[in-house]
């Protein structure tokens, strides 16, 4: 068997190469580098940190002779803050940077330890001489003033400071004989770095140079050829067919050449038999390249299936065809239907909108009635379960602000049988306290809508009916769930209500309680429905709440009274934004 130089021999020849090279360099730069590591770590364990200690130890001299000149020359008390940095200094600091230096000394040599203990023996006596002699005999403000004190300090700091300069001598040398170390040992790692330098240029010249060559030889040979494979399956890929053919050759990628060639010739004659048999020719000739061809048959397969299923097809499209237009029809009769039907629920609804703007009291009555006053209603739907009511009887006017169950329609209805029973009980019956009107409307409400022990609702309203005498300024109310407000010079007065409903029997009776008030002139008094404090609004959509509408009553009601209404709308609307109402709102104000 004759030898094929093949594509592994070619990548494996020249990888061997490259892995030589490397090995080489790799050997070199680990020897070069665990001799520099060995210097580095004496530099920077010992040498350098003891150069920076010892240069830390001559500047806290500088620093306690600057501090102990201060408190010699300084006439101040004795806890001023430099006199308290100088003692840390001396109990605190020195101790501190002595350990220090002992530690790192281990590995000094003789000499240097014995020039550091000399050292540090002087300034021991250093900075007795000043605790001793300095420290503690300018102590006060006082001991300053006596010549007979400060005279001999004077002289024992003017000794010091001689002792002091040869103390700077000695440490100066001892810290230019450190550095000359760490620079002897900076230099020898700087030698050997530099050998690895050459040797790492030398050797990425050789890696570089068998780089190129290696690629050059593996471009011509190996990509060159894949990259023409991998252009003509992309191409392929996107369903392109390329025009080119590879080249012979006689290594595995000849052998692929030969194999995508024939690939592609098999694939334009499939090709041309799938566009006739898309265009509807299902006649077009084509025949398998062998009988293990599974793509050849089955397109055969295909073609049959797609002759039979266009035949089936074009039936079913007329059949469909068929009963859509069918259905159009019967949409287009059902849609006007509806149409219809909506426009007369709509008229029926905005003529019950008349009939419930009609019984509630005109502007003239409530103007007549309570002159200053203001009512705001803002039904949620076209019709409302909120309604409001005013009428007088002897010296008493009567007011209410009502809430029947839901909204819309049913709300509407049983918002009329509420204002019915409301006029019906207060002009035909001898009940005048607003307990009694609404005990009767309790009554009034079940005899409406036939509740009984066996069978009962929870169809009811919540409300607040007032009854205020102006010659007295009386106010009697009751209430059912909803409360009544009175703001008092600038002070709102929250007044409860029966926590159970009118018209709603669930278990034993119970009657209202009748409350009596006495007013003041100036006095704002507020009944309402729940919908302003429910409405959702504001930036995280969130519902206004009762204490924030009882703030609000409070700040508007120092205003006119008309322009408190003007206020609480345009409040509640900024509020809402693009959200909708939720429920029906209502609030009547009047001011004593």
């Amino acid at each position: 068997m004759a030898f094929r130089f093949t594509i592994g021999r070619k990548l494996g020849t020249g990888f061997g190469v490259l892995l030589f090279l490397t090995i080489v360099a790799f050997a070199l730069t680990i020897a070069t580098v665990t001799k520099s590591k060995q210097q580095t770590e004496s530099v920077v364990s010992q040498v350098t940190p003891s150069v920076a200690a010892l240069k830390e130890y001559n500047f806290l001299l500088q620093k306690s002779q600057t501090l102990i000149s201060k408190w010699v020359y300084s006439r101040t008390r004795d806890d001023e803050p430099f006199k308290t940095d100088l003692r840390n200094l001396i109990n605190k600091e020195y101790p501190n940077i002595k350990a220090k230096i002992n530690a790192l000394s281990a590995n000094w040599n003789p000499e240097e330890k014995s020039k550091f203990k000399s050292i540090v023996k002087f300034t021991d006596g250093l900075f007795q001489v000043y605790e001793t002699e300095i420290m503690s005999v300018l102590n006060s403000l006082e001991s300053y003033n006596d010549a007979s004190i400060t005279f001999p300090v004077q002289l024992s700091f003017e000794d010091t400071e001689e002792k002091i300069k040869m103390l700077y001598g000695q440490l100066d040398g001892l810290i230019k004989e450190k550095q000359t170390n760490a620079e002897t040992v900076t230099d020898q790692m700087f030698v050997s770095f530099n050998f690895l330098e050459n040797v790492v240029q030398f050797m990425g010249i050789g890696l570089i140079v068998g780089g190129i060559l290696i690629a050059l030889f593996t471009t011509r040979s190996i990509t060159k050829p894949i990259q023409q494979l991998k252009k003509m399956l992309l191409s392929m890929g996107i369903g392109v067919l390329p025009k080119e053919r590879i080249s012979y050759r006689t290594d595995e990628i000849g052998e692929m050449g030969i194999a995508l060639n024939s690939l592609i010739e098999s694939m334009e004659s499939t090709t041309e038999f799938a566009k006739q048999t898309g265009t509807g020719n299902f006649n077009a000739y084509f025949k398998p390249l062998s009988k293990d061809d599974s793509l050849g048959h089955a397109l055969l397969k295909m073609r049959d299936g797609l002759a039979e299923n266009e035949r089936v097809l074009e039936q079913k499209v007329i059949e469909r065809t068929e009963e859509v237009v069918r259905q159009k029809e019967e949409i287009e009769v059902k849609t006007k239907e509806l149409e219809i039907l909506f426009k007369q629920v709509t008229d029926s609804i905005h003529y019950a909108k008349r009939i419930q703007e009609a019984i509630l009291p005109p502007n003239s009555l409530v103007k007549s009635l309570l002159p200053n006053s203001f009512v705001l209603y803002k039904p949620k739907d076209i019709v409302s379960g909120d309604f409001y009511w005013i009428d007088k009887k002897d010296e008493w006017v009567y007011f209410a602000a009502v809430d029947c169950t839901g909204h819309g329609v049913p709300g509407a209805f049983m918002s009329i049988v509420g204002y019915n029973l409301l006029k019906d009980i207060l002009n035909n019956t001898s009940s005048a306290t607003p307990a009694q009107i609404m005990d009767k409307m309790n009554d009034g409400v079940a005899s409406t809508l036939h509740v009984n022990q066996e069978r009962q609702t929870k169809d009811g309203m919540d409300m607040t009916l007032c009854a205020i005498n102006f010659n007295t300024l009386e106010l009697q109310y009751a209430g059912a769930f909803n409360p009544l407000y009175i703001v008092r010079n600038g002070e709102l007065m929250q007044f409860k209500s029966d926590k159970f409903p009118v018209g709603m029997h669930i278990g034993e009776k119970q009657n209202f309680n009748n409350n009596s008030i006495q007013l003041q002139k100036g006095d704002s008094i507020y009944i309402f429905s729940d919908g302003y404090a429910d409405q959702f609004g504001g930036p995280r959509g969130k519902k206004f709440m009762a204490g924030n509408f009882r703030n609000l009553l409070t700040s508007v009601s120092t205003l006119d009274i008309e322009k408190q209404k003007t206020s609480l709308n345009q409040t509640i609307e900024e509020w809402r934004g693009q959200l909708e109402q939720v429920d029906d709102i209502l609030i009547i104000g009047v001011r004593v």
